[in-house]
């Protein structure tokens, strides 16, 4: 930079900040012919160009904890699916950090499949008659549904992913545990237990959001944008969203084959929700299912420290009949020394003169003593059932 005719050398960690900041509003435009723009810009531009609410976008903020969220705006989704942070609109989707890794393969997706639409406008723009043109459109999904399919698809995936190396990974280590009790491997299973009640609660999150939707008609027939479109381009309707970038040759074709797709939902019920109705139902039967594998792990977990429990139960109740056994030869042995003890006393006594055998006969009858003690009381502790046969 100059400044009054002098260069200022550029500070470093300025230029790492502004890169971070510029990294974290980073999105990737992509529209349904294929054309795909990395922009970064801010919140307002954001917001200009879908017409979407600040608090609508703040559910995208990787800084903000938010759960996740499929909201059906007047000319927009606004998607938040673990690592998916998207706004899906009925001609293009804005994306964001679409250069994080586990944002690439969903890039690479929406590349092979949002050209759809545009892909069987040019296989039949050399084939007679427009009846054939608008028959393979209106068979089509719209544009916002077919993007919305692959952020599911990607979600659902990823999290049965997820699910998948953590079954890899408990399942031995619960076998080992059972095998061998250790700290080593009593630490290994709690970060697993760990790991695996923070994956089900994400799963939980996105399989109750899909739920929610499913359960309300209302909230999937805002996800209709191709119909709202169709409407907005009627005669009595206004314009549409302002846009940053010029208009591309192809918008208002777009929006032409976006409003003939969707004239024949619109022409009907305008609640029917069939079709989004089966898309989700089928990623809601996906994600269910790697719930269903999180819920099997948690009850092995769970009989698996019962087992433990038990076995733990079991070496203490072992110990608790040594102790046992342990008191009772105390409590007979103590009977020699209180017998050494009378007999250590410096007392006159003169009974033991004409026996010169006294010692012999005293050691015996007391070990006599002293083992009837000891029997009795493992008798009576095995008669009550506190030793076992």
């Amino acid at each position: 930079m100059t400044r009054d005719g002098y260069i200022v050398p550029a500070d470093p960690q300025a230029g790492a900040l502004k890169k971070k900041a510029a990294a974290s509003r980073s999105w990737i435009l992509m529209d349904a012919s294929g054309q795909e723009t990395v922009v970064d810009v801010d919140k307002y531009a954001i917001m200009h160009r879908v017409q979407i609410h600040a608090r609508d976008l703040r559910i995208l903020d990787p800084l903000l904890s938010y759960p996740s969220t499929i909201l059906g705006r007047e000319r927009a989704i606004v998607l938040n699916l673990e690592h998916i942070k998207a706004i899906i609109t009925a001609e293009e989707v804005l994306l964001r950090d679409p250069l994080d890794d586990n944002v690439i393969p969903v890039v690479e997706e929406l590349r092979r499949r949002l050209p759809l639409a545009n892909d069987i406008q040019q296989e039949h723009d050399g084939k007679e008659g427009q009846h054939d043109v608008e028959a393979a459109e209106e068979d089509e999904s719209p544009f916002e549904f077919r993007a919305l399919e692959v952020a599911l698809e990607a979600v659902c995936s990823f999290l049965a992913a997820r699910t998948t190396e953590l079954e890899t990974a408990a399942y031995p280590a619960l076998d080992e545990l059972t095998s061998k009790i250790s700290s080593r491997n009593l630490d290994r299973v709690r970060k697993l237990k760990s790991a695996m009640t923070r994956l089900t609660a994400r799963v939980q999150k996105v399989r109750d959001e899909l739920e929610q939707l499913l359960d309300d008609d209302d909230d999937m027939a805002d996800l209709y944008l191709s119909r709202k479109l169709a409407g907005a381009n009627s005669p009595v309707s206004g314009s549409g969203a302002p846009n940053w970038y010029p208009a591309s040759p192809t918008i208002g074709s777009k929006i032409s084959r976006a409003s003939r797709a969707s004239f024949a939902t619109a022409r009907g019920d305008d609640n029917d929700v069939e079709e989004l109705e089966m898309l989700l139902e089928a990623y809601f039967m996906q994600i269910d299912g790697t719930l269903n594998k999180l819920t099997t792990l948690r009850e092995y977990i769970d009989d698996t420290e019962d087992y433990i429990n038990i076995q733990l139960d079991n070496h203490r109740n072992q110990l608790i009949q040594l102790e046992l056994f342990l008191s009772s030869g105390t409590v007979s042995l103590s009977i020699y020394s209180l017998v050494a003890g009378i007999f250590g006393m410096n007392i006159p006594y003169t009974w033991n003169q004409g026996y010169s055998y006294m010692f012999k006969w005293v050691v015996i009858l007391t070990g006599v003593l002293c083992l009837a003690i000891f029997i009795f009381i493992m008798s009576y502790a095995r008669y009550k059932g506190l030793v076992g046969t």
